[in-house]
């Protein structure tokens, strides 16, 4: 890896792309990993990527190792336990290895970054949860939810949802405003935005999605590129 995440957003970032190939591997590419997880062949680990793809290997020969390296040897179990219970024991194993590279990286972390940290991992489905289908419905974030003091729930269990900016846990008696890019959930006050502002917004993008944004147009500039492009995913604004 060239250069570290560093930040809670690039952490966070690294998380979440790794965390979506694992998934990719355990469900919608279950059959290919199957395969690849030959009994008879030496110690194979699972690893997510940061670019998004999955891949079984073998453990890096590094000591100690660039990274954690997750559960070792999970194809010689593979015959000894049903399919559902393997990919369910291979699932809780790419859990703990997602956590310790999260936490790995953000070792140089102040507290409330790493209870930043914590708060925006936690606010996602473990990989377990989705692999087995007991993936946790939330319910959508509106203005009538957000009036609530739990604002979602989580099987009749508030979601525990975290600001962006200062950490604070999710209150229905505050102005919360979700970022249309990264969606991430903000309070109105941290990003300066009041209800009369909120109402007039039909997107919002925080400060930290404005500033890459702004960098990413000026590299691309530089480079000859007219929009480098950015994926967005469309969030609610939480308004009182």
């Amino acid at each position: 890896m060239a250069s570290k995440p560093r930040t809670v957003e690039e952490i966070f970032k690294d998380f979440r792309a790794r965390r979506n190939a694992i998934i990719r591997a355990l469900t919608h590419d279950v059959d290919e990993f199957y395969g690849l997880c030959d009994p008879g062949k030496d110690n194979l680990c699972l690893y997510g990527h940061p670019n998004g793809a999955w891949e079984v290997a073998l453990p890096s020969e590094e000591v100690p190792p660039e990274l954690p390296e997750p559960a070792l040897g999970i194809n010689f179990a593979r015959d000894d336990l049903s399919r559902k219970d393997w990919l369910s024991l291979v699932a809780v194993h790419s859990d703990s290895w997602l956590l310790a590279v999260a936490f790995y990286l953000g070792t140089r972390l102040n507290h409330n970054e790493r209870k930043r940290l914590f708060g925006l991992i936690n606010a996602l489905s473990t990989v377990f949860q989705v692999a087995t289908g007991n993936k946790p419905i939330k319910e959508k974030l509106t203005m009538d939810s957000g009036s609530k003091s739990d604002g979602a729930m989580m099987k009749g269990e508030p979601i525990k949802i975290f600001c962006g900016s200062c950490g604070g846990k999710y209150n229905g008696d505050e102005l919360w405003i979700g970022c249309d890019i990264c969606e991430w959930w903000y309070h109105g006050r941290c990003v300066m935005i009041n209800p009369a502002k909120a109402d007039t917004l039909k997107r919002y993008k925080c400060p930290s999605c404005s500033l890459r944004r702004s960098r990413s147009m000026t590299e691309g500039n530089e480079m000859g590129i007219s929009d480098p492009g950015e994926s967005c995913f469309m969030a609610d604004k939480i308004t009182r």
